[in-house]
Parts: structure tokens; C-alpha cells; sequence
């Protein structure tokens, strides 16, 4: 493939890094130490068209390629990696399903009003005994008179105490197998409850969702049949690995921006750190190591831009984009020594924000096994 950008490519990347440097980057250390949803930012974003960017103009979107919407997250990603969870889950996660399988009310009341950032959207997946293994979902989704009644417990949801409504799976039918539903924050029966704290991402709230005896009308099960789920859960997990390597890349970028503007500017024993040669090699390994990143992140985008097989190189660019940024967020933050410790610095929130895309789309583990399984087949 050519690696060059594009006249377009270009100028999307252009467009969000310049948002990025005039009004992310500014905001971002008091949106996380406030530790608030950044509401702002996230309608700013909606007004540049962001949240449509994936999906076609008759609904309201401009219907970019996955290249164009990763290399705008990785921008956003370089600003604020909790701005960035915030719109990724808006933009694919918490909308995705109700443009692929909702019917005429749900596009026109919940799904267009998204794309403008008027609702916001949340994806309940995870539970307290099932992450990456989706076998393990025990929520149940039990067919009434119009409808199906939920019960479960959802974990680490993104955006729960913000979002109007969210796509749950729980399991449905005969045979059980995963469902997917919409339900609207003002059901009865579903409990956004206890806030998770966490190390990293302080401004993107995460929250356990409960369901107990939750009614939701049979116009809500977004699944066509009972039990398609899980295929087409798989057929986003390969998106999601790649966006999320790219704001892995993101985050990685602004570290080494950072220990790049420090090391010309700390003097010890007489002259910067940058002229000494264990700071050069610092420097030199993790501009190499996001270069080959990079590329692996946008071979995967092209290739499912391309309609070529592209499961296995998600996998592989999320594995290697994201294990890559914790190391350059660290190596960044020892170019600070000390200071790298210090809350003055941004380095500190780089390095607590970027252990944020280890987790989603599936861990480093549980990708090996996927790439094994695919070179083995």
C-alpha cells in the first residue's frame, strides 16, 4: 500500500490536530483534574462533524473511511485520551448498532440526534465474571408480552452516567445466546450505579449499569433474530482494535513531543540532556517505535478500507500500537526523571491515560491467542 496521505487524508489530519493544539491541549490537564465529562469539547467536536464521520450522508453523516476517522481520533488522542474515549465510544460503540439494525423511530429520535451530539450513547458488554470471555455474559433477556424483561449486571461501562441510552447484550431465546437491545436511560428497571475510580482518564466517567426487571419493547431488540449478537459483535471488534490503536499512537505522540521540548531545555553538568547520548537513544527508540506503529495501525485501516481480510491485522496493530505507547509514555516520563513524577508536568497524565487502550477492544493476551490462532490456521 502507499503510506502517503492523501490531499483529504491530509487535510482531515490537519483540521483535528489544529483542534487539538488550540483547544484540546489548553483544557485537558483542568478537565482531568476537575474530573468533569468534557461536555464542551464533546458538542464542538459534534459541530465539526466528527461523530458522523462513519456513517453515510442520508443519515446525517459524511461517510469517511476508517483511515480518515483514525487519524482524526489520533489527533484528539494527542489533546486528551478521556475526550478521545468519550467521542470513540459516540462515534462506533454507542451508535453502531442502532444505525445497523434500529428501526425508523430509533434513527430519527436517538441515533441523528447523536450524530449532532444532542444524546449520547453507551455500549453494556462487560460484566462483573465476563470480559473478554463472551461466553461468560450472564445477563437474560426474558420474552414477555411485547417485549423481553432484563436482568444482569453490567461493569466498567463508559459514559454510563452520562448516556441516554444504551445497547445492551443479554442473552435471549431457547438456546440463550446473545442479544442485542436498546434501552433508554428512563426505563424502569435499569440503575446506572457505583462510579469505578480509575488511575487514568479521570475526565470519562465509568460506571456499572444493573438491570433488574427492566421492560423493553420488542421495537427496542435491535437484533433481527434471537441470538445474532455475538457475529455481529465480532464483525466492529476489528474497528475498535484499530481506533484504538490509534489513540494509542496519539497519546505516544504527545509524550515524546514532550520529552523532545524537555530534554532541549533541562541543563545538567552544563548542557541540555539532549546532547548526551543516553537521552539521544532514548529519543531515537521511540520515535522508531511509534514510526513502525504508525504504519501498522494504517496498514490495518487500509486494508479494511480496501475490503480485504483485515481481523488479523487489527488485532496485531492493536496489540503492537498500544503495548508500544506504554513504552514510550515511560520512557518519556524517564527523560523527566524526577519531574516525570510530578503532577506540573503532562508526562504524569500520558503516562496514566495510555494503559486506558491496553484494556479495550481485548488485552494484550487475549490478542496473542487470536494472532496465533489466525497464523496457525
Amino acid at each position: 500500500m502507499n503510506f502517503d496521505l492523501t490531499e483529504d487524508q491530509q487535510q482531515i489530519r490537519d483540521t483535528f490536530a489544529r483542534f487539538c493544539d488550540e483547544r484540546i491541549a489548553p483544557q485537558a490537564a483542568a478537565l482531568d483534574e476537575a474530573k468533569q465529562y468534557p461536555h464542551a469539547l464533546f458538542q464542538e467536536l459534534a459541530a465539526l462533524g466528527f461523530f458522523g464521520m462513519r456513517y453515510p450522508e442520508e443519515v446525517g453523516g459524511s461517510g469517511t473511511a476508517l483511515t480518515e476517522f483514525a487519524l482524526a481520533l489520533q489527533e484528539i488522542a494527542r489533546g486528551s485520551m478521556s475526550l478521545a474515549g468519550a467521542v470513540a465510544m459516540q462515534s462506533l460503540m454507542g451508535t453502531k448498532f442502532l444505525h445497523l439494525l434500529g428501526n425508523a423511530d430509533i434513527i430519527e429520535r436517538l441515533f441523528k440526534p447523536a450524530l449532532r451530539g444532542e444524546k449520547i450513547g453507551a455500549i453494556c458488554m462487560t460484566e462483573p465474571n465476563a470480559g473478554s470471555d463472551l461466553d461468560s455474559i450472564a445477563t437474560t433477556a426474558k420474552k414477555v408480552d411485547g417485549g423481553y424483561v432484563i436482568n444482569g449486571q453490567k461493569t466498567w461501562i463508559t459514559s454510563a452516567p452520562v448516556a441516554d441510552f444504551f445497547t445492551v447484550f443479554a442473552r435471549a431465546g431457547e438456546e440463550k445466546k446473545l442479544t442485542i437491545f436498546l434501552v433508554e436511560k428512563h426505563f424502569k428497571g435499569i440503575t446506572v450505579g457505583r462510579e469505578i475510580h480509575k488511575m487514568g482518564v479521570w475526565a470519562l466517567p465509568t460506571s456499572e449499569v444493573a438491570f433488574d426487571e427492566c421492560f423493553v419493547p420488542d421495537s427496542h431488540r435491535l437484533s433481527k433474530e434471537e441470538g445474532d449478537g455475538e457475529g455481529h459483535l465480532r464483525k466492529t471488534l476489528g474497528e475498535i482494535r484499530i481506533i484504538t490503536g490509534a489513540m494509542g499512537l496519539g497519546v505516544a505522540r504527545a509524550a515524546l513531543a514532550e520529552a523532545v521540548r524537555y530534554a532541549g531545555e533541562r541543563k545538567q553538568f552544563g548542557k541540555a540532556i539532549n546532547r548526551y547520548q543516553a537521552i539521544q537513544m532514548k529519543l531515537a527508540e521511540m520515535a522508531t517505535e511509534l514510526e513502525a506503529a504508525e504504519h501498522l495501525v494504517y496498514y490495518a485501516a487500509w486494508r479494511r478500507d480496501s475490503g480485504k481480510p483485515y481481523h488479523k491485522e487489527a488485532a496485531m496493530a492493536k496489540l503492537f500500537a498500544t503495548e508500544t505507547a506504554a513504552t514510550v509514555c515511560d520512557k518519556a516520563a524517564r527523560v523527566f526523571a524526577s519531574y516525570g513524577y510530578a503532577m506540573e508536568y503532562p508526562v504524569q497524565r500520558y503516562l496514566r491515560d495510555v494503559r486506558f487502550t491496553l484494556i479495550g477492544g481485548g488485552t494484550s493476551e487475549i490478542l496473542k491467542l487470536i494472532i496465533a490462532k489466525e497464523v496457525s490456521a
